[in-house]
């Protein structure tokens, strides 16, 4: 998503996070959800809704009376607001309202004590994808229908996890819009993460660090981005030493493993 899109989009956050103490809020991100399904179907209705070339007052008309007896007056108002704002393209506004969707459940989430735990949830989900070929095929399926792919995150998750957790992820494997499944699981962890402003570091060990050699780690990290950092680690036997920290584009790769083909390297080189 890029140009006024993104700046749609971030315009779009504020004015939801602005909202959250309003009547309603808990069921927002559902409602959300139901409305980007609906569009991401409806391709004559979502291409009205985003027609820039149309009066604003207009489309909130359509929206008004095409969705608004479906849903509430806040998630209406919420609709109604992306619907006037600029959109590169009609895809960009189903991905926006997703990501609103995913927001409010995150700061739903926040609201309950409960997202800490949400972030690690949806990054161990990530971790579980990546080392089973069966579970990454079975939610890349295309020809699985969306329930089809919800009904899996179901059964993986019920009962083991919060309810954001299992909310996003339900619906999101099901809307991957071509984009690859690891990519949208780490961009989830961000939104989780930013949702306190917090920056999220992954990080990768032969084996689990101590309480004090994470803390000593999130602070090296958080002085060296500015912002509080939180560690999602992850144990890979394949790093055979040191750690490796990936925050966002940036890599720190200290393994025994790199170092070792970075030998390899200047050996053959020579």
């Amino acid at each position: 998503m890029l140009g006024a899109s993104r700046g749609s989009l971030n315009h779009q956050g504020e004015a939801l996070e602005a909202r959250r103490s309003s009547d309603g809020f808990a069921g927002l991100a559902a409602e959300l959800f139901a409305v980007a399904d609906l569009l991401g179907r409806e391709k004559q209705l979502r291409n009205a809704l985003a027609d820039s070339g149309q009066p604003a007052q207009a489309r909130e008309a359509l929206v008004r009376e095409v969705i608004g007896s479906r849903i509430s007056p806040l998630a209406t108002d919420v609709i109604s607001d992306v619907i006037a704002d600029r959109w590169s393209n009609d895809q960009d506004v189903v991905l926006a309202i997703e990501e609103l969707g995913c927001q409010a459940a995150f700061a739903v989430a926040d609201a309950n004590g409960q997202l800490d735990a949400t972030e690690e949830e949806i990054f161990r989900f990530g971790r579980a994808i990546d080392v089973s070929s069966p579970l990454q095929m079975a939610l890349t399926d295309p020809a699985s229908s969306a329930a089809t792919k919800a009904a899996i995150v179901h059964d993986l998750l019920a009962g083991r996890a919060t309810e954001a957790t299992e909310q996003v992820l339900s619906f999101i494997v099901g809307h991957l819009h071509g984009r690859r499944i690891d990519a949208v699981i780490e961009h989830l962890c961000d939104l989780a993460a930013r949702q306190r402003e917090r920056v999220v570091a992954e990080v990768r060990v032969a084996r689990p660090l101590d309480d004090d050699q994470a803390r000593r780690l999130a602070d090296v990290l958080s002085r060296l981005k500015g912002r509080t950092v939180r560690l999602n680690v992850a144990v890979d036997e394949s790093v055979l030493g040191g750690v490796y920290v990936k925050v966002g584009d940036e890599v720190i790769d200290g393994t025994v493993a790199a170092k070792l083909e970075q030998a390899r390297r200047v050996v053959l080189g020579s």
